[in-house]
């Protein structure tokens, strides 16, 4: 027998892998999308190419269709293998028979991601499909380093950050790379409390509950709102502090790179800085930003990233990169 040829992309065209790329995250992240469109045009196709995994793993993990109502969640587990043997199987340069992974083992081939930093997303599926919920804030903070940290740093290795960047605490690029994934992650989960519960999901941590005198699987009541309100404070607070450290990393990035960074930032940021202000009335309505907060955005990071002066953070993240990846391979 013939062994099947190796080619990165498992032998489809970049073309159109990157336009079924673009399609996903048009579709799938409006906000992302948004910003993706400031970067160099080599750069964009290889964000596109990277979100398109991304989007693709999620939805296979919750049975979604671009991040719609989840699905049945019986067999989640055997989702969750599926989902590596592709990614292992595209990074080996082999057909997957899905346009996703293929984009996946193509971007992989030109920016030399790994399947240790595949394995660090894959991993936050794996908590799903143990039914896992944080006990502690760490809990929550590891579980952000996966869904969403772990992705930060492969955005920054597509960028061109060295994988060996490894300078000072401060000024790590992959480190604040993974800050800016985190700042993320927290807002959806402050913006999406009411969702996750409705899918029998809950990422506040146990301690924060129990400090809140809530009963389990209590936190939606409307007795309890108050309470959520005070809880939703601490996950944009834990945010702000991420978002503000990401800043010092996005100012060594090209200006181009730097401008879309801190645009996506200024954007999520923006939705848990709504969800603080709306208070008890956070999840009556979605929280999301408008076409025309989206260009206000755009236009104050422009400047930002012409002045390229980021302040100093007040304080740096409790919780680093590093201490969490030792935490998940403890």
């Amino acid at each position: 027998m013939r062994s099947t040829p190796r080619k990165a992309g498992g032998g489809r065209n970049r073309g159109p892998l990157v336009e079924k790329a673009h399609a996903a995250i048009r579709e799938g992240s409006k906000s992302f999308h948004a910003a993706s469109l400031l970067f160099s045009r080599r750069t964009r196709e290889r964000v596109w190419l990277l979100y398109a995994w991304c989007r693709r793993c999620d939805d296979i993990a919750d049975g979604q269709d671009m991040g719609g109502a989840l699905g049945d969640q019986s067999d989640i587990a055997d989702r969750v293998k599926s989902i590596r043997i592709l990614t292992a199987r595209a990074l080996d340069q082999q057909p997957t028979g899905d346009p996703a992974f293929d984009a996946f083992g193509l971007v992989a081939s030109e920016c030399g991601l790994t399947m240790e930093d595949a394995d660090a997303v894959i991993a936050g599926f794996e908590l799903d499909a143990e039914d896992w919920r944080p006990r502690s804030e760490m809990d929550l903070m590891r579980y952000c380093w996966h869904v969403a940290g772990a992705v930060g740093v492969m955005m920054a290795k597509v960028m061109g950050v060295s994988a060996h960047d490894e300078d000072t605490l401060a000024q790590n690029t992959l480190d604040r790379a993974a800050d800016l994934g985190f700042a993320f992650q927290l807002a959806n989960i402050a913006r999406d409390i009411a969702e996750d519960d409705a899918a029998d999901r809950c990422y506040l941590p146990i301690e924060w509950l129990v400090e809140e005198d809530i009963e389990p699987g209590q936190h939606m009541k409307p007795h309890h709102r108050q309470e959520l309100a005070d809880m939703a404070q601490r996950l944009v607070s834990l945010m702000e502090t991420h978002a503000a450290a990401s800043r010092i990393g996005a100012s060594r990035l090209p200006f181009r790179s730097r401008w879309a960074i801190l645009t996506a930032a200024r954007i999520y940021t923006a939705i848990g800085h709504e969800v603080r202000r709306r208070g008890t009335e956070a999840w009556d309505h979605r929280v999301y930003t408008s076409k025309l907060d989206k260009i206000r955005h755009a236009a104050i990071a422009f400047l930002e990233a012409l002045i390229n002066r980021p302040p100093e953070p007040a304080e740096m993240p409790r919780w680093t990169r590093s201490a969490l990846v030792k935490r998940a391979s403890g």
